[in-house]
This record gives C-alpha cells, structure tokens and sequence, in this order.
C-alpha cells in the first residue's frame, strides 16, 4: 500500500519560515518525479514545486519567485520543501504528490499518489 505522509505544517507569521516533508512507504520514489501543490479555500490545487529523479531538474510555480527549494533523499525515501519569506498569500493545505512520468510536470492529473495534506497558516 502505497502512503505519502506529509509534516511541517504549521503556524508563521510574514516572513517567517517552514519545511515541509513528506515521508512515502510502499514505492521508491527514486523511481518517480515527486512534487508540491498547495490548494487554499475555495481555489484549485496549484503547482508549487517538482523535482525529477536525480534531484537535478527542479521547477517551481511563478508565484514561488526564489523563496522555496524542493529536494528529495533516496535513503530516506523522503521529499522536503523548504519555505522561507513566507507571505499571507501562501495560506494552504500543502500536498506532496508522486508521478510515474519523466519530465517536468504541473497537471494534477498527472501524478499517481498524493498524501493527505498539511495545512500552512501564514498570518500578517
């Protein structure tokens, strides 16, 4: 059974910091692109970040503008996100995703497994 467990949520205040991680047993994600989505109320899931299998290619939405990194360790089967200058706007539930597909990716529906989210309050 398949399961992505994601952490680090939280509560910040503008400009603050979190790192998200997400935990995944039941596959390898060394064999599968690994990204973020983040969905806020009444909104859709957005891109925020993907990163391939070696950890090379890492792509992030617009909206991102240098303020997270993504990276992912094998040895712990894991793929953080690292936020910081975090903004009101950045208000979420935070979705780690799995995707057995090559190249860079921002369809929702493009990725095989998904975690059960975690929500970031960012407060002004």
């Amino acid at each position: 059974q398949v399961q992505l467990v994601e952490s680090g949520g939280g509560w910040v205040q503008t400009g603050g910091s979190l790192r998200l991680s997400c935990s995944v047993s039941g596959l390898t994600i060394e064999n599968y692109r690994m990204g973020w989505f983040r969905q806020a109320p009444g909104k859709e899931r957005e891109f925020v970040a993907d990163i391939d299998w070696r950890g090379t290619f890492k792509y992030y939405g617009d909206f991102v503008k240098g303020r997270f990194t993504i990276s992912r360790d094998h040895a712990k089967n894991l793929v953080d996100l690292q936020m910081n200058s975090l903004k009101p706007d950045d208000t979420a539930v935070y979705y780690c995703g799995a995707a057995n597909v090559y190249g860079h990716i921002k369809r929702v529906s493009s990725y095989d497994y998904w975690g059960q989210g975690t929500q970031v309050t960012v407060s002004s």
